[in-house]
């Protein structure tokens, strides 16, 4: 999200003018809510001629003027998303030079360095080309965009937003307004079935696909050519620092049998027939871990479980889904032009069920993808698999005081798991903040209006939050280790847990390239104390294939290798110890942003006895 400087209000009192303080905001919860009607088709809201979209604008605009207004807003992402939207207002109404003036206040919020450069590149060489031509449409217009997107992308430093360009590239490749359409149909439609409304994040992100609807999708050839152009004639790739950094280890390093949790969304346990845990006595549940349902219940199933006709098209989807990971992260590949070919013909009923699909796999090998990366070059590694589905949005059900109390027991039954059966590290890839609780509220139709899904959903997540941290103090020697998330903000701000708990066996990891720069997307703040590879990092997923995804979810993975590592080569290690290992052996980069682990330099403070 994000902001501007709050205007005072000037009111008189009793005859004294007096000043109206804007009110501080110290979390996302703080911010108030809104709803807006919406029926039928929310991808109709898209058209250029749509008879809804001024009603919903005008009630947008101004909840959003008061919250720019009347909220004095720290967090740097917040304003950037309170800012984006006042842009999309700007660019829909022609108001050019204010919205170059608010961009320039967007890339001044941005906190990394590639973001500063190109945080709305294509909407500022929009502007700036109906300054220049006088006109929003037409030869001259475009010929204007063609020239100065390709001077502003010819401008960058290479060696900086080389990830960031591909990223573009990518998207503007395959962007169609059938391909957005069915985004939306999965993604907001839900929403809008049940509830005949949304939020104002989702209001905020339809004006933003309003204007890609309206003015990239026109340019988007020439905008990818100019970005093909600048890749090309800069195709150097920056040096992969990792394998001179990881640490291979091996029998004859006289290790001692590690336990790592995968508490996660399961795990395909076939792939590791070497490297698991068999629980002796595993009364209700599997030899090798615990699971649970949707619903809480106890459950023999480590890996989630899917329809069985979405099981057999889930070999056959795997080279679509790399085609859209090498996508996402502009890397040419066969996969990736194959999926540009299907997208560039996908009308929005198949764009729909793609992202359906995605979201039902995504769950279903994300567990297994972190394991791998948990547990490769440590014979000694054995894993427990923690299983529950964190994709709480797209429950279909409604969440209920009762359904999170027995998710709460549940994770309890973690924790005292980890102590009793000295599980030493656990890594937990996912998170949960407040507003997934007021989505999944808004999704299955619940509450009266925003203001009561709020507080609904406070309520359900202080259940949640307090449930989490209590399963972790519960085992004081397991090591936790989890993602800092993936939405570029603060997990502080946002109330994200676990990522935003403050507790001593508990640590954050941030995501690097192979470079070891700083992802687009990683999030940051107090919490997160190391970053790790988390970009196109290969792994195991059901069936055995390897793929290559990127999140914190697999730079996190990257840290849980490196203390299970430790903890192999020195059973009395404590979680502070490991962390203390983890932190001295990590190298800081010059902006004092990332501290990249260093699994080598660790290694070595241990067996020089260095740490405390």
């Amino acid at each position: 999200m994000s902001g501007i400087v709050p205007k005072l209000v000037l009111f008189s009192l009793v005859g004294c003018a007096c000043f109206a303080q804007p009110k501080k905001v110290k979390s996302e919860s703080d911010l108030p809510r809104f709803t807006y009607p919406v029926k039928g088709n929310v991808a109709d809201l898209l058209r250029p001629d749509s008879p809804a979209f001024n009603d919903f604008a005008a009630k947008v605009r101004a909840d959003l003027e008061s919250v720019l207004n009347n909220y004095q807003i720290e967090d740097k992402s917040t304003k950037r998303e309170l800012l984006d939207a006042q842009l999309s207002f700007e660019e829909l109404d022609g108001r050019n030079e204010q919205g170059l003036r608010t961009i320039e206040e967007i890339r001044s919020l941005e906190e990394k360095p590639d973001a500063k450069l190109m945080a709305d590149l294509t909407d500022k060489a929009i502007l700036e080309a109906r300054l220049d031509s006088k006109a929003s449409s037409g030869a001259p217009y475009q010929a204007a965009f063609a020239r100065r997107f390709a001077a502003a992308v010819n401008a960058l430093p290479w060696n900086v937003v080389q990830d960031r360009v591909k990223e573009l590239k990518g998207r503007y490749e395959i962007l169609s307004e059938p391909f957005i359409a069915g985004r939306l149909a999965s993604g907001v439609q839900p929403m809008v079935d049940k509830s005949q409304a949304v939020d104002n994040e989702t209001a905020w992100q339809l004006l933003n696909v309003r204007r890609a609807a309206l003015y990239t999708i026109p340019l988007k050839g020439r905008a990818t050519e100019a970005l093909e152009a600048y890749v090309v004639a800069h195709a150097v790739v920056k040096p992969d620092i990792w394998e001179a950094r990881d640490v291979t280890l091996s029998a004859s390093d006289k290790l001692t049998p590690v336990l790592i949790g995968i508490w996660d969304s399961g795990v395909d346990v076939s792939n590791f027939p070497q490297q698991l845990y068999s629980d002796p006595m595993p009364g209700w549940h599997d030899p090798h871990g615990l699971a649970f349902d949707d619903q809480g219940g106890h459950s023999k199933s480590l890996l989630l479980p899917i329809p069985e006709t979405e099981l057999k098209a889930y070999a056959p989807f795997l080279p679509t889904l790399k085609g859209m990971q090498d996508q996402a992260r502009g890397v040419d590949t066969p996969e990736a032009s194959a999926f540009r070919q299907k997208a560039a013909s996908m009308p929005p009923d198949q764009s729909r069920a793609l992202f359906d699909r995605l979201k039902l796999y995504d769950p279903y090998i994300h567990g297994t993808h972190v394991a791998g990366i948990s547990v490769r070059g440590n014979p000694a590694a054995r894993l427990v698999v923690f299983r529950f589905n964190d994709q709480l949005p797209d429950l279909t059900f409604a969440p209920t005081t009762a359904w999170a109390q027995r998710l709460a027991a549940d994770f309890r039954e973690i924790g005292e798991y980890c102590r009793t059966h000295h599980v030493r590290v656990v890594n937990m890839s996912w998170g949960d903040q407040p507003s997934e609780f007021e989505t999944w509220l808004s999704k299955t139709g619940q509450g009266k209006d925003a203001a009561d899904r709020k507080k609904q959903a406070l309520e359900l997540f202080e259940i949640w939050r307090a449930a989490i941290a209590d399963a972790i103090k519960s085992a004081p020697g397991t090591l936790f280790i989890c993602a800092a998330g993936n939405s570029n903000s603060n997990p502080g701000f946002d109330q994200d847990v676990p990522p935003s708990l403050h507790l001593p066996n508990l640590i954050a990891v941030g995501a690097v390239n192979q470079a070891g720069d700083e992802t687009s997307f990683t999030s940051y703040g107090s919490t997160v104390v190391v970053d790790a590879d988390g970009y196109n990092v290969e792994s195991y997923v059901p069936g055995g294939t390897k793929l290559k995804l990127s999140g914190t979810s697999m730079a996190s993975p990257g840290v849980t290798n490196l203390a299970a590592k430790l903890f192999a080569v020195d059973p009395n290690l404590t979680p502070q110890q490991v962390i203390s290992l983890i932190k001295d052996g990590a190298t800081a980069t010059e902006d004092g942003r990332r501290h990249l682990i260093d699994e080598k330099r660790s290694m070595e403070l241990l067996k020089n006895h260095s740490h405390v």
